[in-house]
């Protein structure tokens, strides 16, 4: 019951880290979620965990480097295969070498296998942690996939290099010709082991699949049992569990593409739930961290054997020591890059949980029963250094990238992707239409945009956003009024009164929210209103339909004509140009509503000539039927590209690559976008 306690609060935690982050935007996640895992640790009665490292690795690490696997770019990965390989065997093993013998140097009373074994630990950068910053920070795509590609590999050459210098540590031997052809067996093993395993397992999907088994969630807790099936198998034969659910994340990646058709229900529903998965593993990876650390740094100082100041000077020096080494690797390595990219590339390589759960691995005793020397100072540095890298690159590495581009550029490259996003989310739901339909959606779109812009570009500031803002809902009220009494008059069904109704109200949600510049994501509720407006406007099946269209037709003229004269009488000295704006918005919503109207009309009429032409046939009914249909399905396409842009702002938001202003700019524009087609629409 306790253990499911600490978990319940470690989730609740994540959370809470979220919120947060929404608040202090400039302190990226991990570090808060580190913060509020040590503050439960510290403030009493305090959570005690104790952290078992085959057990961390199995339940968080495998399934999250098992999905890396799955989205790191292939491609990509290969072209870098060069420096990827050189970073994560090279300067691991340059780290262990240089590294080792400065700390021991450093700090006597470390013996040089102790001091190899820190330094081996220390050596791989976690996969984890550089997710979870690149998030933040917008590194340069290359520098991105370095890195990556690095984490992924590094992690097996740095942890069997700290499996032979702890052997040493314990025993007082060491064979150099043993651990590399010891390397090369785990590595390449578990590559092939991992590969084989999930082919298999893809196989066994594939069967289940033949003999009529097509329930998702059965497939789905195939999926999500797969990388700890692949790890468990690949340590109990000795293998790099960790590659091993690298290759088997890469082979489900490649089956993906090359079923992506077939099975396009399980594809979302794997999507979704792996989203899920991440999200709550990746925060509880850096919660239990800080539960964790505040321990191994409070037995450090509080016994009389450290001098605190002293070993702090060795986090620090370790620290810098680690990132000089990176530095100089890469220059070695690198042909054409620039020092700039050195540099980022140094400092992004923090540190996280395989480096502090490995040191946790440290046994308390050797093998002749004395104490593991120095065990608790080893902790403490891993936990520092973990500590320390990941702050220098949360406030470093932002000030070095954002120096080569400004706010403005970031801006106008977060608007064309918006839009760029939206565009695409077009066309792909039009895929299998007619190009020249497709042309012509996009191009109402497009020009909505752009009208949009130049509405956009005319308005002096916030201020006077927020009066158009204000007028409008005037408007809107005014229109509910008018509806009302249409309603009470018996000139409407209660039906389409409820239906018009409900549009009012979500616009001017859409338009209050905007006020407080407040992100929208309730596309569902959008949707089902629309649709239950044309369920019964746009569904006939007859010449009727056209009738019960004009009375919505007419109802919003009607409407239209009241907010004119509320606006108007609403015009002062201090809102006359945002008045002006809103009197024109509703001009061009009666000039629409009369054309749909005499388009309406003419459709009807060409339907009862062809009636006649038929004779027998039902009035107009197909071709009554087709309008109807495209207008909807026009309207529900041209939603589901807003949303495409907002989720697109939203990713931006969530990877650091825009900040808060620039993100809330954005999703007032898409607020507006999306206000004007449900009222034209």
């Amino acid at each position: 019951m306790e253990l499911l306690l600490i978990v319940l609060i470690f989730i609740a935690l994540i959370g809470l880290s979220n919120v947060l982050y929404r608040f202090l935007p400039v302190i990226p996640v991990p570090l808060i979620q580190m913060a509020l895992g040590a503050i439960v640790a510290i403030v009493p009665p305090g959570i005690h965990l104790e952290l078992e490292p085959e057990v961390f690795f199995v339940l968080f690490i495998a399934p999250l480097l098992f999905n890396d696997g799955k989205r790191t770019p292939r491609e990509e990965l290969w072209n870098l295969r060069a420096p990827i390989l050189l970073m994560a065997l090279g300067l691991v093993f340059a780290t262990v070498l240089v590294a080792g013998y400065a700390i021991h140097w450093m700090i006597p009373s470390l013996s040089l296998p102790a001091s190899f074994a820190l330094a081996a630990i220390l050596s791989p950068t976690d996969a984890v942690a550089v997710g979870a910053m690149a998030k933040r920070i917008r590194l340069p795509k290359r520098v991105l996939r370095l890195l990556e590609g690095e984490a992924l590999m590094n992690d097996a050459s740095g942890l069997v290099a700290f499996k032979f210098a702890l052997a040493a540590a314990m025993t007082g031997s060491f064979s150099l010709p043993k651990a590399a052809g010891s390397f090369v067996l785990i590595s390449v093993g578990g590559l092939l082991v991992g590969a084989i395993l999930a082919f298999l397992i893809i196989r066994l999907s594939v069967v289940l699949r033949r003999l009529g088994m097509e329930d998702v969630t059965t497939h789905m807790l195939l999926q999500l049992l797969t990388p700890f099936f692949i790890y468990i198998i690949s340590e109990e034969l000795g293998l790099s569990g960790i590659l091993a659910v690298v290759a088997g994340g890469v082979i489900h990646a490649i089956e993906k593409d090359r079923t992506a058709s077939p099975h396009f229900k399980l594809q979302v529903v794997s999507a979704s739930t792996w989203s899920v998965v991440i999200f709550v593993l990746n925060g509880l990876v850096f919660v239990i961290l800080g539960a964790v650390i505040p321990g191994l740094f409070h037995t450090v100082f509080q016994s009389a054997a450290f001098d605190n100041l002293k070993v702090i000077g060795y986090v620090v020096a370790i620290t810098a020591l680690l990132i000089v080494i990176r530095f100089a690797w890469l220059l070695l390595i690198s042909r054409g890059s620039t020092l700039r990219a050195a540099v980022v590339t140094s400092l992004s390589g923090v540190r996280g949980a395989v480096t502090l759960v490995g040191a946790l691995s440290i046994p308390f005793l050797l093998e002749n029963g004395e104490p593991f020397p120095q065990r608790d100072l080893i902790l403490f540095l891993a936990g520092g250094v973990i500590l320390l890298s990941l702050i220098i690159a949360s406030v470093v590495l932002p000030f070095l990238l954002k120096a080569s581009e400004g706010p403005e550029e970031a801006e106008k490259a977060a608007f064309e992707g918006m839009v760029g996003a939206g565009v695409e989310r077009l066309k792909r739901a039009m895929k299998g239409k007619d190009s020249a339909q497709i042309s012509s959606m996009v191009a109402e779109f497009m020009e909505r945009i752009h009208r949009l812009q130049r509405v956009d570009e005319r308005r002096e500031n916030g201020f006077m956003r927020r009066l158009e803002a204000e007028l409008r809902i005037v408007g809107l009220r005014a229109e509910r009024e008018e509806l009302d009494r249409l309603e009470q008059a018996g000139k409407l069904s209660p039906e389409l009164a409820d239906q018009l109704g409900d549009i009012i109200d979500r616009t001017e949600v859409l338009l209050v929210e905007r006020l407080d510049e407040k992100f929208i994501s309730s596309w569902t509720e959008v949707r089902r209103l629309v649709s239950s407006l044309f369920a019964v406007t746009g569904n006939g099946a007859d010449a009727s339909s056209c009738p019960d269209r004009l009375s919505a037709l007419e109802a919003k003229s009607f409407m239209a004509d009241a907010a004119l004269k509320a606006v108007q009488a609403s015009r002062n000295d201090q809102n006359r140009t945002a008045a002006d704006v809103v009197i024109a918005h509703y001009q061009l919503l009666k000039a629409r509503v009369s054309s749909t109207e005499e388009g309406c009309r003419e459709q009807r009429h060409a339907n009862q000539l062809e009636a006649v032409k038929e004779k027998g046939l039902r009035d107009g009914s197909g071709s009554s039927n087709e309008q109807g249909l495209t207008e909807e399905r026009e309207l529900d396409l041209q939603i589901n590209a807003v949303q495409g842009q907002r989720d697109y702002v939203e990713s931006l938001y969530e990877k650091g690559e825009i900040n808060r202003k620039i993100a809330a700019k954005l999703r007032r524009f898409v607020n507006e976008l999306e206000t004007v087609i449900l009222e034209e629409g």
